[in-house]
């Protein structure tokens, strides 16, 4: 029997499924000890007042596989809102069946019917095997671009030299 693929938005009944698959993530990439989210941290950025993200999750024969989060940014030069996508996880058993592409395919309808400009992503230099996939549907890696970060505490030291001007 071929697999039934469903993919939906998240609910906050579905908070421990979303923080395990963000913990699996974090392992996949040796992250683990990045992790510091709570399902009660999840439940107002994903589901509270004010939604700072949202979250898809994609299930084959109505076991949980993976999810996507994503959120809104916003470019100057197309004067748009764009779609970007934080995380994308398939867990390693089911990857090759069409799950990611499906996520990423339900999130670009997404970007499209909310009329944005564009749908960006990043992923981590190691990982051929995602690069290789995001170039066989018809993404381009933007080589010239390279991201900052401010965290810890050098964002909180960002943070006090400006109220002490």
């Amino acid at each position: 029997m071929p697999s039934s693929l469903n993919i939906r938005p998240a609910t906050v009944t579905d908070l421990p499924l979303i923080l395990s698959f963000i913990k699996k993530l974090a392992d996949y990439e040796k992250l683990p000890h990045q992790v510091v989210a709570t399902e009660e941290i999840l439940r107002v950025s994903l589901f509270g007042p004010k939604p700072q993200a949202e979250c898809l999750l994609a299930f084959l024969d109505d076991a949980p596989v993976g999810f996507g989060i994503f959120f809104h940014n916003f470019s100057t030069f197309l004067g748009r809102h764009c779609l970007y996508l934080e995380d994308l996880f398939v867990v390693p058993e089911k990857r090759g069946h069409g799950v990611g592409k499906a996520l990423l395919q339900r999130l670009a309808a997404i970007a499209v019917e909310r009329g944005c400009g564009r749908f960006e992503w990043a992923v981590l230099d190691w990982n051929e095997s995602a690069i290789e996939f995001y170039r066989s549907i018809g993404a381009t890696m933007l080589d010239d671009w390279r991201i900052f970060r401010l965290s810890g505490e050098a964002l909180q030291r960002m943070a006090k030299e400006e109220k002490e001007k």
